[in-house]
């Protein structure tokens, strides 16, 4: 990179699980730091669906292996608009009539490069809605009580051509 030039970043995570969930994202960051997450997962039930980046890149044992939320700044859970949320929490993504949630979110803590990347951790999808922290349920604080994992993939680097 002549004179320190920043450039973007592209990654892609393809999605599989449970009763046919299958999608792919792409996730490009801009030379601003902002990283823009775009693509398609079918298969879902109509609604609402929590949507993560979870720590781990590890799916031996399914989405289960995946961990918990990425959060390299020990925050609670929460919207993606609050200042007090894990980086990895995205809020919901929402699937139509026909199980299909189109995906387009635009975040800046969920860099593609640095010391909080999220290269090689997991995207995981879940099977209810995120109440982003204000539930009330024991689960809120720290996963938004979404419900099970339906789906997941591990984020890895894309080809610039």
């Amino acid at each position: 990179m002549e004179g320190g030039a920043r450039v973007t970043v592209k990654a892609v995570v393809i999605i599989a699980g449970d009763n046919n969930v299958r999608g792919s994202l792409q996730f490009i960051q801009d030379p601003s730091g902002i990283t823009h997450v775009k693509g398609k997962i079918t298969g879902l039930s109509p609604g609402l669906h929590g949507f993560h980046i979870h720590a781990l890149g590890d799916t031996t044992n399914g989405c289960n292996s995946t961990g918990p939320h990425f959060n390299p700044l020990k925050k609670d859970h929460g919207a993606p608009s609050d200042k007090e949320r894990h980086a990895g929490d995205l809020g919901n993504i929402i699937a139509g009539p026909d199980g299909v949630a189109e995906v387009s979110i635009i975040d800046t803590q969920i860099p593609l490069s640095g010391q909080h990347s999220i290269l090689g951790r997991a995207v995981v999808v879940h099977a209810d809605l995120d109440d982003l922290g204000k539930g009330g349920h024991e689960l809120s604080n720290t996963t938004g009580n979404a419900g099970a994992r339906v789906g997941c993939g591990i984020i890895g680097l894309q080809s610039s051509v």
